[in-house]
């Protein structure tokens, strides 16, 4: 079956209507306060939350909804520059949105193209918010790194995303679900589940950012378990279409959506 016959679901679907931004929310490396790469979080142009944007996506125009995603993320980037201050852009994909790997990114390396965004600062990271065959994310996966495509799994311990896919793939980087890092400087049950986490993830030679993190003492507690990249209220929050500034120590976070695609 060739990709045009294997990728007709993305020729037949509806289109996307809502207009749409991104904000974008940084991850920080800690060691030095540079950034590692700036996160693309979808908004409405009027002011709408990813989960009001996600409540308009449906089966018939979910595929249009991901394209539109990724043209909207790589646009911004490229006018913001974050490529050349070094960072990387992280884009959300939907795995249920791609029918074929190759004939479903070629949006995605076409707008790079147009705005001259090198694709070995994309990483593309996904979370698991519906079961799906396991066959299908491992082929999106693999067939992103043979083209040079970092990837991610977010929101790892919850959901499907475990240790049986981690076990046939692994990733340049997982985050760590903020569940899990959540008052985790008061919690030692949570620290307990934590340290063997990391040093299985650094064993396999993946990179670990702890998302969610909204006080000095997670911060703290954190950078003592040895994690060097984090993400969460605490340091910067997503700001609309622009690069948000870093947090002061002792800035009060806000609350931050589960929804960050």
């Amino acid at each position: 079956m060739n990709e045009q016959v294997k990728c007709r679901g993305c020729r037949d679907g509806a289109g996307f209507e809502m207009p749409i931004t991104m904000a974008f929310q940084p991850i920080i490396r800690i060691a030095d306060g540079t950034v590692f790469a700036q996160e693309a979080l979808v908004r409405g142009t009027e002011g709408q939350s990813a989960g009001d944007v996600l409540k308009t996506v449906s089966d018939e125009n979910r595929y249009a909804f991901d394209q539109t995603c990724r043209v909207k993320a790589i646009e911004l980037a490229a006018g913001l520059k974050i490529a050349e201050a070094g960072s990387l852009l992280s884009i959300n994909f939907l795995p249920n949105a791609i029918y074929e790997p190759r004939a479903c990114i070629r949006m995605t390396l076409t707008t790079a193209m147009q705005y001259g965004f090198p694709l070995q600062k994309i990483m593309f990271e996904f979370t698991e918010a519906e079961k799906l065959d396991t066959g299908h994310l491992l082929n999106i996966l693999r067939t992103y790194r043979s083209m040079g495509f970092l990837t991610a799994i977010d929101d790892f311990g919850a959901g499907y995303a475990g240790l049986g896919l981690l076990s046939k793939f692994q990733p340049d980087i997982v985050k760590i679900d903020m569940d899990l890092i959540r008052s985790i400087d008061t919690d030692r049950v949570k620290r307990t589940i934590l340290a063997p986490t990391l040093r299985m993830l650094r064993d396999l030679g993946i990179e670990v950012i702890c998302e969610g993190v909204e006080t000095l003492g997670e911060m703290e507690v954190l950078r003592d378990m040895g994690v060097e990249l984090m993400q969460g209220y605490f340091l910067a929050g997503p700001s609309l279409a622009s690069l948000a500034p870093l947090q002061p120590p002792g800035a009060v976070p806000e609350q931050r959506s589960r929804s960050a695609i």
